[in-house]
């Protein structure tokens, strides 16, 4: 399918239907069997979802918003809304009442679709804009007139239109980013920076076709997910089949058996943190698996020898197929994003025999800037920039990128917009990076650098994930801004603060001498969505963090913590 002469999201979802109608697209669980849907079933059902939003008397431009979990009723919402030229506000599942209430006043949205109307007296006190309110379950009876369950919106039938009126300049969607210090802002996303992306991936990636499935289980209200696996896979034609939840993620792998996944590093730490618990140390197991990584890992550099070749078939039988099978065994790619991948991750997951595309990108980008291609992967890296998209090096090194996948600016706030997107239209994204070999790097956050008293530099990321890669630390954050020495703040279910600073120190020992913890306080309390620690996106919120515990961290730098 031509994408880039398609103008908006409705009219590429319009052709899907046309050219593959009776093909399957979608598989979810619905109550106690799962539930498939073909490419005609989707467009009927999207016309049901269609009428409904044409009975709320809504215009071109207005925004609506959703805050489900990925199913097909997501879809169904998003094609439907765009279609009659609205715009869509996705909101996190998991986020906090108030700060939905706050995007939804932001963004000046008149209607939402809420999974679970348990949350519903919570939000509407807090929300002024919301004319009505869509409640697919536990709809509250007789609570506000506003207020509907789902069944009971939805007309019986419907036919689905596509707005051939929609031009590459027209709003999309307006998506919040996470607002790891302060208010979100929404990033105002046109038709054309969508169909721009699109078009560039299934390019460049033209390995993805019409024979592949995906398992979705990241949130499509985060821009990778929502372009990476869902836009893509209408362009393809690929099934998608949405997963139950994280709990039963292992299960649907291992049933629905997807080719394709889109996942951040945290999946994978997840995986390596419980396989690591059943290697006891010094047991056979262990060996074989660090053998069969370390085997696997020189083939892929190109360094095995003769001996490695020779083994390998059997490493492979004993360890890389097991863990492949974990993932249903037959991945083709990772398609990975969101955060950086530590190294000794990468080089156990790419030892055993799979394959990552580790790309990059920001929401205010659509979100791709660059990924790794099959035949040019440098996983270390975050691969080659779109064939459409600039990349320059500005001042301290910070990557700045031009191209239509650029935003159209942050809604309703000018300044903020001019200052990450300059005169000559060049996004700063705010990530210092090197560029090698048409590969970009990216080595550390503008803003996030520790600046020591004397006058060394340290990047907190790669300092924090190299100490995690020790599972005994849960998160940890480090301190240092203005100090002579570094300091951190570990959650882990171990108490002794004298040994977290041991281990941790054995964890940078490739790092450069000042780069030493030489303080640590131990925090019970785990740093999550609900208490207002971390992002939706499982961020850290650094300054909300500093503010929570700033009795301890005005105690940390005292003889009492030195390791």
């Amino acid at each position: 399918m031509r994408v880039e002469s398609a103008k908006s999201i409705p009219e590429l979802f319009a052709r899907r239907v046309r050219l593959s109608p009776d093909k399957l697209a979608y598989r979810q669980f619905t109550g106690d069997r799962w539930q498939e849907m073909t490419w005609s079933d989707v467009a009927h059902e999207a016309g049901r979802w269609q009428k409904a939003l044409v009975q709320e008397q809504l215009a071109p431009g207005d925004r609506v918003a959703i805050c489900m979990r990925n199913s097909i009723n997501w879809v169904l919402f998003d094609q439907a809304a765009m279609a009659l030229g609205l715009v869509t506000v996705p909101l996190f599942y998991n986020d906090r009442p108030d700060n939905m209430a706050w995007c939804i006043n932001d963004s000046g949205a008149k209607l939402l679709v809420l999974e679970d109307g348990k949350i519903c007296s919570d939000l509407l006190g807090q929300v002024k804009t919301l004319h009505r309110v869509v409640c697919a379950n536990n709809a509250p009876a007789g609570q506000d007139e506003r207020v509907t369950g789902l069944s009971d919106w939805l007309p019986a039938q419907g036919d689905y239109q596509a707005n051939t009126a929609l031009t590459e300049e027209d709003l999309a969607t307006v998506v919040y980013t996470s607002g790891t210090t302060g208010r979100p802002k929404g990033v105002m996303l046109t038709h054309g920076n969508l169909i721009s992306d699109l078009f560039a991936l299934s390019y460049a990636c033209y390995e993805i076709n019409g024979d592949d499935e995906f398992l979705s289980f990241l949130p499509l209200s985060h821009m990778f997910e929502r372009t990476v696996g869902y836009y893509i896979a209408i362009t393809v034609g690929a099934l998608t089949t949405f997963a139950r939840g994280i709990p039963e993620l292992a299960e649907d792998m291992a049933n629905h058996r997807p080719t394709l996944l889109v996942c951040v590093p945290r999946i994978f730490e997840r995986i390596y943190n419980k396989v690591q618990e059943g290697l006891p140390q010094g047991s056979l197991k262990r060996f074989l698996f660090e053998k069969a990584v370390d085997i696997g890992w020189k083939r892929y550099q190109g360094k095995a020898g003769p001996i490695d070749h020779m083994l390998w078939p059997v490493f492979d039988a004993l360890v890389g197929k097991k863990l492949r099978g974990r993932l249903g065994g037959r991945v083709k790619y990772i398609l990975l994003g969101g955060a950086p991948m530590p190294a000794h991750l990468f080089k156990t997951f790419i030892g055993l025999g799979i394959t990552f595309l580790h790309g990059y990108g920001l929401t205010e980008t659509s979100p791709v800037i660059s990924f790794n291609r099959v035949n040019d992967n440098d996983p270390f890296s975050v691969g080659a920039a779109l064939d459409n998209v600039e990349t320059r090096l500005g001042d301290n090194s910070e990557l700045q990128v031009r191209g239509p996948v650029v935003m159209k600016g942050y809604w309703d706030q000018e300044q903020a917009t001019a200052e990450v997107v300059d005169k000559d239209g060049w996004f700063h994204t705010g990530d210092v990076a090197e560029i090698r070999n048409n590969h970009i790097y990216i080595t550390g956050r503008v803003k996030d650098i520790i600046v020591m008293s004397n006058g060394e530099k340290v990047s907190p990321g790669d300092v924090e994930q190299a100490i995690l890669a020790d599972t005994v630390f849960e998160q940890v954050m480090l301190i240092g801004e203005g100090r002579p020495k570094l300091g951190l703040l570990v959650v882990s279910s171990l108490a002794d603060e004298k040994e977290l600073c041991r281990r941790a120190n054995n964890m940078l020992h490739d790092f450069p001498g000042y780069a030493k913890i030489r303080y640590v306080i131990s925090i019970t309390e785990p740093w999550t969505v609900e208490n207002g620690l971390l992002t939706p996106t499982l961020k850290t919120r650094r300054q909300e963090i500093e503010k929570r515990y700033a009795s301890e961290l005005g105690e940390l730098f005292t003889q009492a913590h030195e390791c």
